[in-house]
């Protein structure tokens, strides 16, 4: 059969256009593929985000919803091309709108751009009590071909397990309160809206004290209910009385009452709330007394919002000092009102260097012939801007900043070579007392630093004599006793100074190696004109004498109080009757030969 030259080109043609059709088909084919293949990876992806993707028609079908927002809406299985039912709500200000009202009049403001509303909220059914916080955004977008329609995209953030998290964050984990972190998060707030207002602000914080022996007497659980009891009773004290209430620390807490009209009203709060923690809670029908000591601070009396929180904590600490059960409001004083407290912490680590610190010696007489016998080391601060620095305000700055450890290590240096210049030239020899604070004594290594620097500067132990507050060496009996025995050790003596202001019972009193007790100032300002303060004072000389030391009374001011005391059979007197504390020139035409 023969077949024309056009049949044969036709059928080419008919042949030529199938292949490509063919290779047009699975190009399709491939591209379908791949774009399914697409679709299915960009849906995993969906489906592994937290976030509820929603794509909703503009008549409310469904076109896609990821895993997070079928569960969170409690879509049904077959939910694409179906109508979202129920409808959720969105709340935006006070208001709960629909969700489909609500695209709407999103859609009506801008159409193209996308819409979020942070921090709202979402009721997924009809009880509006049980939403949700979220962060919502909305967006539009076209399908193309083959739909031509417009879709709106939603996703929502679910915030519940965040919010959640920072509940554990932000409180207490025994009582459930507010922390600290709280604490400070609400006070920067509220401290911004404080200068709107023509009133004041108080802090009071509450520690119950001796807490650590109590627990060691009734034990943990019981303890832990103490707290919770505490707790719950000053909840609801703050919603009768409009305060806020935090658990800061373990057995500390924090009350911030926004408006007050008098400090009084402050005071007479804390006392009923001491005589509430005083009874309140029972062991087996046994009633146990438990007492809290309060620090506050009151805004604007006690300064800037800025450190109100850090002079309530001063303010407790006083409070402390006292004994227990005491209460101490923190008044800004003249000195911190000129000082920058900040300033001096920064310029301390240069004093040393600079050679700003001094020592200064204030006479010490023996009673009976009123001759200078030794003398008390002092350090004095002449800073390069405010000049001498009062040690009220430097020393505490010290202690804070772990600082005064150097400064004792100069201190001694300092007056070890004093010592060894006046040996030199024939001065009369006397005994020198140093400060020592308890951080010091607890220093690694500060018994062989004391013999290391005895020896380098050849100086006779007996002419060095430490000195430790009453309260100080109470803090860590066990440590202070261990590390005064070594010093003594040493052939140094030891002074155990503000005798009077703390709480040291006889019985640990005798315990500690001290050749001397220094009978505080506090205790002689009213000895002339008060027969009781007179009375303590002779008993406490006495005291010591039955133990074997010395006394030294601080605070001698005349003529008459230096012969009083002299008359109770004092060893010796100190005050500035005497001398106040001089520079070592001046200082030592006292003892020239």
């Amino acid at each position: 059969m023969e077949f024309s030259l056009e049949t044969v080109l036709l059928c080419g043609g008919l042949i030529g256009m199938v292949i490509i059709l063919l290779i047009i088909q699975k190009r399709h084919n491939d591209l379908k593929k791949r774009i399914e293949a697409e679709v299915q990876m960009f849906k995993k992806a969906f489906d592994i985000s937290e976030v509820s993707i929603l794509v909703l028609s503009d008549n409310n079908k469904i076109h896609y919803a990821n895993q997070a927002a079928q569960k969170l809406l409690s879509l049904p299985k077959e939910y694409i091309d179906k109508a979202l039912d129920p409808m959720p709500k969105i709340k935006i200000k006070k208001e709960w709108i629909p969700l489909d009202r609500f695209i709407q009049e999103v859609r009506q403001n801008d159409n193209e751009k996308m819409h979020s509303f942070p921090q709202s909220s979402l009721s997924v059914g009809w009880n509006i009590q049980q939403s949700i916080p979220v962060n919502f955004y909305v967006d539009r977008s076209s399908m193309g071909k083959p739909y031509m329609q417009w879709c709106n995209i939603i996703a929502i953030h679910d915030l519940s397990k965040e919010y959640e998290r920072d509940k554990v964050i932000y409180r207490h984990k025994l009582t459930k309160l507010p922390n600290q972190l709280q604490a400070l998060e609400d006070l920067n707030k509220l401290f911004s809206k404080i200068h709107l207002h023509n009133k004041k602000l108080a802090l009071l914080l509450f520690e119950i004290d001796n807490f650590s022996q109590v627990r060691s007497i009734i034990g943990y659980e019981q303890c832990e209910n103490i707290l919770i009891h505490f707790s719950q009773y000053l909840e609801n004290l703050a919603k009768e009385s409009s305060f806020y209430v935090y658990h800061t620390y373990s057995n500390s807490f924090l009350l911030c009452i926004p408006v007050i009209d008098t400090v009084d009203e402050v005071v007479h709060l804390s006392k009923q709330i001491q005589r509430e923690l005083s009874s309140f809670y029972r062991i087996n029908d046994v009633r146990l007394h438990l007492t809290a000591s309060v620090g506050i601070s009151i805004y604007p009396d006690s300064g800037s919002t800025l450190n109100l929180m850090d002079r309530a904590y001063k303010a407790l600490a006083h409070a402390q000092k006292s004994g227990y059960g005491h209460i101490h409001l923190y008044k800004k004083s003249v000195l911190e009102k000129k000082y920058d407290e900040l300033e001096l912490f920064n310029a301390i680590h240069e004093a040393i260097e600079k050679s700003e610190f001094e020592i200064y010696y204030q006479p010490i007489v023996r009673s009976k012939d009123k001759e200078v016998v030794a003398a008390e080391a002092l350090i004095r601060w002449k800073h390069e801007k405010y000049g001498y620095i009062p040690p009220d305000i430097f020393i505490p700055i010290l202690e804070k900043s772990g600082f005064i450890i150097d400064l004792g290590r100069y201190a001694l240096s300092e007056v070890l070579k004093q010592q060894k210049r006046w040996e030199v030239f024939r001065f009369k020899s006397i005994e020198v007392s140093i400060n020592m604070s308890l951080l010091e004594l607890e220093t690694e290594g500060f018994v062989e630093n004391v013999s290391q620097m005895l020896a380098e500067h050849q100086v006779a132990p007996e002419l060095i004599k430490f000195e430790i507050t009453e309260g100080a060496a109470m803090e860590n009996e066990i440590q202070t006793d261990r590390q005064l025995h070594e010093l003594k050790k040493l052939g140094v003596s030891i002074a155990l100074d503000d005798f009077g202001t703390g709480y040291t019972s006889f019985s640990y009193l005798k315990k500690f190696p001290a050749d001397v007790l220094k009978i505080d100032k506090t205790m002689t300002d009213h000895i002339m004109e008060n027969k009781e303060d007179q009375r303590i004072i002779k008993a406490m000389i006495d005291l010591g004498h039955s133990l074997g030391m010395k006394i030294v009374v601080e605070g001698v001011e005349n003529q008459e109080m230096a012969d009083l005391i002299t008359s109770y059979k004092c060893d010796y007197m100190q005050g500035y009757y005497f001398g106040k504390p001089l520079p070592a020139y001046e200082f030592q035409e006292l003892i020239r030969r």
